[in-house]
């Protein structure tokens, strides 16, 4: 048995005396020792966060102690077979042995199979490389082979072929028909009409198709020995092809032979050459006719050529179009040709117009003059829309339109430097007429031919002639829109910020060294009169015709776009009308300063009943009949009852009533207020100077003070006041200032009723 007196004994879980043996703290976890995933130094450094680390050791060295004892014990239960454990264990040795011998021997067979597995696999991939390498050399041998053929075909078709255009006219049409004839081409199609120029396309087709297959061949065969000493004869074979093709385009060009344009058009395609078409096409045919209406020499304008109008020469060039070019366009643009890879609009024709006007008109080109600018460029856009017009669908025109001739000939029109100087042309008319020291009125004004829709400033007239040449039709560039509406909308705002600032410097009174509010500072109320008619019919134009004809010119655009313009133009024509007010508010405060002249004469009143023994008054003060006379004038003038309607007159005339009559409050309540205090200081040394002389000082005076005079005048002149107002049309008791005139100086007894 083990022997345990070397450790200490176990102590009882039933020990009254100590902790039972099993007993650990909370913190102290056993079970996760068994865990898989126990790492012993980040249970550690857990624990150590919050136990100290003698306490932790503590704790595992009495749980240490406790597995040791429970080994023991296991140990002491089970002794005797734990003892008899190694007596079993007999003759392990020979067993081995034993079984050692076959496993050896079924190791060495399966080397000796697994060797000659290997062996097969190599003989095996030996002989699948060696007929992959057989392959492709007869691959390459059979394409060397096959480019030999292409190329001795080529050039026995291309020997079969008349060296000139005279073979074709000395009688060797037997000959030809003999060669037609051993390439396919029937004697009977001849017969029947197939003429030599169509056998001979057909027979250039069919080497271009040689050609085609010559070129895949060389792509697949680069480097190779054979192909570098055929390079010479497949590039003679192609220069006589090209020349030959050549030749039979442009003589099948000029008899306009259908049948042989499409055959040599399908050998261009054939061989990728459509460039070579397309040019031939343009040196022969175009060239010459485009040459006719625009004259050039190689080094520019031709002498004796007026004008650089393009309208009537893109007449003519579509004429000739039409005439001359149509039926080539008509062959490669056919469904179903397989020429849809030719583009001679824009290769050939548009390439032509626009090298014709670069040598011949240059001047067309240039923004420098923008009436006669915009006319070739209309007249261009109109050109281009024609070239469209041949073409079979909307794919090919996307295509037209991405041709590398159309962008460059698009770029010629430098439409920015045009709107830029329409910019200048427009805005600076604005200015200039915004520039002006003094409001001017125009011509008709004094001519008595006057329409009360009509403009009646000149300032006013220029901005609305400079909104409509943002739109008109010899203005306007629809690509530019967008700028166009830019730039009136910022006319607008110049206008705006012109009157409102001028209005602004009025106000202040101080114009300083900036004379651009001159007019303002000298404008008299009748000017204003101008201002508002014109804010009130620009207003009305620009949120109603004009509107309605931007909208129009717009229509293609999307309706987010519409709406947009509609809402920005809207927009700058409120801010119009929300500057009526402020003219009006210049007005009246011109009114009002002058009846306010006539009104200072209220503080006259306190000197003619001071100190006197005047009667009250019974009449009111001359003063009051001339108070409302600036306001009656002008609104009895002839530009107020032309110009104003009858709204805004009677706005004007509520407002200077109500302004004049605050200026008369003020001025009355200050008068008032002075005579009482006066009244009362003189009370105070009267009083003192009696007590002084030994009079009884409680005696009163009851007659009338001097302050019941003045307030007595002046509530008779605010009765005349109130019936003058009446009489232009204004209730004087609906004015809250007039209110509070009269609680000022009414007796107390008409306190509370307004009556005159």
């Amino acid at each position: 048995m083990v022997d345990s007196l070397s450790s200490p004994a176990p102590r009882s879980a039933t020990d009254l005396f100590s902790d039972p043996l099993d007993s650990h703290p909370l913190w102290f976890k056993p079970n996760l020792f068994l865990s898989p995933t126990f790492d012993s130094e980040s249970y550690i450094s857990e624990l150590r966060t919050f136990v100290p680390f003698d306490t932790l050791r503590s704790e595992l060295q009495a749980h240490l102690s406790s597995l040791n004892h429970e080994l023991i014990d296991l140990i002491n239960r089970d002794y005797a077979d734990f003892v008899n454990l190694s007596t079993k264990l007999v003759d392990v040795d020979a067993a081995v042995v034993r079984m050692r011998a076959p496993l050896l021997e079924l190791r060495e067979k399966i080397e000796g199979f697994r060797g000659s597995v290997e062996g097969s696999l190599v003989a095996l991939r030996n002989g699948l490389q060696q007929r992959s390498e057989a392959a492709s050399a007869r691959e390459i041998l059979e394409l060397l082979l096959d480019t030999f053929h292409v190329v001795s075909k080529v050039e026995k078709l291309i020997k079969e072929l008349p060296s000139l255009p005279a073979d074709w006219s000395n009688g060797d049409v037997n000959s030809t028909v003999k060669n037609a004839m051993s390439n396919g081409i029937s004697l009977q199609s001849i017969e029947n009409g197939t003429n030599l120029r169509e056998t001979q396309s057909m027979l250039l087709e069919r080497i271009a198709s040689e050609m085609n297959r010559l070129k895949f061949y060389m792509a697949h065969s680069q480097n190779l020995p054979f192909i570098e000493n055929m390079e010479k004869r497949i590039q003679s074979a192609s220069l006589l092809l090209d020349a030959s093709l050549g030749h039979c385009f442009v003589d099948g060009l000029e008899h306009r032979d259908e049948n042989a344009i499409y055959n040599c058009l399908r050998a261009y395609a054939a061989i990728d050459n459509t460039n070579s078409a397309e040019e031939i096409f343009r040196t022969t045919i175009v060239a010459p006719l485009i040459h006719k209406i625009i004259p050039h020499g190689p080094s520019g304008t031709v002498a004796g050529v007026s004008g650089d109008g393009l309208e009537n020469d893109y007449y003519q060039i579509k004429q000739c179009i039409e005439k001359d070019c149509k039926f080539l366009l008509e062959i490669s643009s056919a469904e179903n040709s397989g020429l849809h890879a030719f583009d001679f609009l824009a290769n050939s024709i548009l390439k032509e117009v626009l090298s014709a006007i670069q040598k011949g008109k240059p001047g067309a080109f240039s923004p420098g003059r923008p009436t006669e600018f915009l006319m070739n460029y209309k007249s261009s856009l109109d050109f281009l829309a024609h070239l469209e017009g041949y073409c079979p669908s909307r794919s090919a025109v996307a295509k037209f339109r991405t041709e590398v001739v159309y962008v460059e000939f698009m770029k010629q029109w430098n439409v920015g430097v045009y709107f830029s100087l329409r910019f200048q042309e427009i805005a600076g008319a604005l200015d200039s007429a915004l520039s002006a020291t003094s409001l001017v009125p125009v011509e008709n004004l004094h001519s008595g031919q006057t329409n009360l829709q009509d403009l009646t400033l000149k300032q006013s007239a220029t901005l609305l002639e400079s909104l409509k040449s943002c739109w008109r039709e010899d203005v306007l560039i629809l690509s530019c829109s967008d700028k166009f509406l830019r730039l009136s909308l910022q006319l607008l705002a110049r206008y705006s910020n012109w009157l409102s600032s001028g209005i602004a410097a009025r106000k202040m009174g101080n114009l300083g060294s900036n004379t651009v509010y001159e007019w303002a500072i000298s404008a008299v109320p009748d000017d204003f009169v101008y201002i508002i008619h014109d804010l009130t019919c620009l207003a009305t134009v620009v949120c109603g015709d004009y509107l309605d004809h931007i909208l129009q010119l717009l229509s293609p655009s999307s309706a987010d776009v519409l709406d947009l313009v509609k809402q920005s133009i809207l927009q700058s024509g409120k801010s119009l009308n929300d500057l009526a007010p402020l003219a009006i508010n210049a007005i009246i405060e011109t009114l009002v300063n002058r009846a306010v002249e006539d009104l200072r004469q209220v503080k006259g009143i306190s000197a003619t009943y001071r100190m006197t023994n005047k009667p009250l008054p019974v009449r009111h003060s001359p003063y009051v009949s001339g108070v409302l006379h600036p306001l009656k004038a002008f609104l009895d003038g002839e530009r107020a009852i032309t110009y104003l309607t009858k709204e805004t007159r009677k706005e004007l005339l509520v407002g200077a009533a109500t302004e004049l009559t605050s200026r008369y409050y003020e001025l009355a309540a200050e008068t008032v207020s002075v005579a009482r205090k006066t009244e009362v200081s003189l009370l105070r040394i009267r009083q003192g100077a009696q007590r002084r002389g030994g009079a009884s000082s409680d005696v009163s005076d009851q007659s009338v003070t001097n302050s019941d005079k003045i307030c007595m005048q002046l509530f008779l002149d605010i009765q005349e006041y109130g019936r003058s107002l009446a009489a232009l049309g204004v209730e004087a008791a609906d004015i809250p200032a007039y209110y509070s005139l009269w609680q000022c100086v009414a007796p107390p007894d008409r306190q509370n009723v307004i009556s005159f």
